[in-house]
């Protein structure tokens, strides 16, 4: 076989399998199967593909037909032209989260900066990379998930500090900024996600109780305790939570709530100043 017969049976079987997108996850399991960029491929596409490689790109294929998310399957992915790994611990970065980092970018220099509910550390991280921060600390309550982080700043070159906590149960001092992306999906609707959602990325990491709202309460409940006055709160949310999410803000003493919008225009941001 070609790789360009090798490239077209994956995308065939993916097809057949009900994957979304199967092209496009069929060239990233190839491409890293094989150790080739689209430049080559196409200079080299009609080379006899070896067998070795064959056979791993059959075997990720498999693992790929059973909905297994792609990023798990490399164990890897980009965010904020970052690398990060990820595995069946933390929840794949999305690129609607870059929006809430690119928020966040506007106020960090010289901020000490918490990230709370962290999973890979792809926001942290990245804010350690490119916010020229004071400080930053990942926090969450999955050691697994912290390991991963650690991993990722390592990675990533960056000095942060890392707290296994429930939430601020073990976190001591105070921020000018808390970052956070939670569960908030509603606990009924996790079933009806798509199966590399509902079938293997961490409940822990979607399920935001029977509103979906359990985490954004219980954060800002306790908030003026960890975050310094006139200090920043993000937060990333569901497409339908804007309003609900900026009024528990403006009722513990937030002011300038705001709500910030996806790429697809969809509510996904609430941040605001506290104000004591």
């Amino acid at each position: 076989m070609t790789l360009a017969d090798v490239l077209q049976m994956g995308k065939r079987r993916l097809s057949e399998a009900g994957v979304p997108e199967p092209e496009w996850n069929a060239w990233y399991l190839f491409s890293h199967c094989f150790h080739i960029n689209r430049n080559r491929y196409f200079l080299c596409s009609e080379e006899i593909a070896a067998e070795e490689n064959i056979k791993t790109f059959e075997n990720l294929l498999v693992e790929r037909e059973k909905r297994i998310p792609l990023e798990y399957i490399i164990h890897e992915t980009e965010f904020m032209g970052l690398p990060f790994q990820v595995n069946e611990h933390v929840l794949i970065p999305r690129q609607d989260t870059e929006c809430l980092v690119e928020e966040v970018l506007k106020v960090s220099e010289g901020k000490d900066v918490l990230d709370l509910c962290t999973g890979s550390g792809c926001i942290g991280i990245s804010l350690a990379k490119l916010g020229k921060c004071k400080s930053v600390t990942l926090s969450d309550i999955s050691g697994e998930a912290l390991a991963v982080a650690e991993k990722n700043a390592r990675k990533n070159d960056v000095a942060v500090r890392l707290v296994e906590s429930d939430l601020f149960r073990d976190i001591r001092g105070s921020f000018d900024i808390i970052v956070s992306n939670p569960p908030y999906i509603r606990s009924k609707e996790i079933d009806e996600l798509m199966p590399e959602v509902r079938e293997h990325e961490p409940r822990l990491a979607l399920d935001g109780s029977e509103d979906g709202l359990l985490f954004y309460r219980s954060i800002i409940k306790v908030i003026n305790s960890f975050l310094k006055p006139n200090g920043w709160l993000f937060f990333e949310i569901g497409w339908n939570q804007g309003e609900e999410v900026s009024r528990m803000m403006r009722e513990e003493g937030f002011h300038a709530v705001e709500v910030k919008k996806d790429l697809a225009g969809l509510d996904r941001i609430v941040q605001g100043q506290y104000r004591e």
